[in-house]
């Protein structure tokens, strides 16, 4: 036993070194100039303040809070609703269409995004924040409305027929009781979903083509593709793009365990 628990506490220090070398070197290396990166000594807070000059990373991060907003916004109410739908009401072709989604979720982003984004550049919603939103809460309800099914089908029936012989219409019963109980679940789409947006690249590169729009990570990008690229700078970057999705993991941890285990099990 003690050697199983000795052999376990080194493979997870291997991996937990693994996994925080590249935190490791980034904080170190923002921490340079240039030339202290080519290999003068010493350390200077000069690439953080030439981040704030040679991008307007102030304006980027609330274009990604916006983007991140809006996208999580629609995947909610859509999840939700049809969560809901297809785990209480009963209706013709409700497998069907619970198959469906499950086989959206298996479709590649790479294999839908040029007609994604023809059909945005022919709706006008490629110079403002409504084509990522759009494509980003496609792509997200799928798999929120998978998890809200299996936490809805967890919910005994005995609790929503009495609601309805109380006289609460269904409407009522989402609104004032599954919608309530189904917080961990809400919770865990949230958190999985920003992650998933704030670190996006692609759609954002394609969809948020005006530069006043840009999110970070875009900006991150763009600052990366230079013909020379100042990797301190571009460290100071990725942290601060970092930051808050960290930030929203470390405080919604434990609720996103129980929504996924709860969503797993039920």
């Amino acid at each position: 036993m003690k050697l199983k628990r000795g052999l376990t506490f080194v493979i997870m220090s291997l991996l937990a070194v693994v996994m925080l070398y590249p935190f490791v070197f980034m904080i170190n290396t923002s921490f340079k100039s240039k030339e202290q990166f080519l290999g003068a000594a010493g350390h200077s807070i000069a690439s953080w303040q030439k981040i704030l000059t040679v991008m307007p990373v102030g304006r980027q991060l609330l274009n990604s809070t916006i983007v991140c907003v809006g996208a999580i916004t629609i995947i909610l109410a859509v999840s939700s609703l049809a969560g809901f739908a297809l785990a209480k009401l009963t209706f013709r072709f409700s497998p069907v269409f619970f198959l469906g989604i499950v086989g959206a979720m298996l479709i590649p982003l790479q294999s839908i995004i040029i007609p994604a984004y023809i059909n945005a550049s022919h709706w006008h919603l490629l110079t403002g924040y409504w084509g990522a939103i759009f494509l980003y809460a496609a792509l997200g309800t799928p798999f929120a409305t998978f998890l809200m099914t299996s936490y809805f089908r967890g919910l005994p029936d005995d609790l929503i027929e009495a609601s309805i012989v109380d006289g609460l219409s269904y409407p009522s019963v989402f609104r004032r009781i599954a919608l309530p109980l189904a917080i961990p679940a809400l919770v865990t789409i949230v958190v999985l979903q920003f992650i998933q947006i704030w670190d996006d690249l692609l759609v954002g590169l394609l969809f948020l083509q005006d530069p006043n729009y840009r999110t970070i990570t875009v900006g991150l990008g763009a600052l990366a593709a230079g013909r020379t690229t100042d990797i301190p700078v571009l460290m100071a970057g990725s942290l601060i793009s970092a930051i808050p999705a960290i930030v929203v993991y470390l405080i919604f941890q434990k609720q996103l365990i129980s929504g996924l285990t709860a969503g797993i099990g039920k």
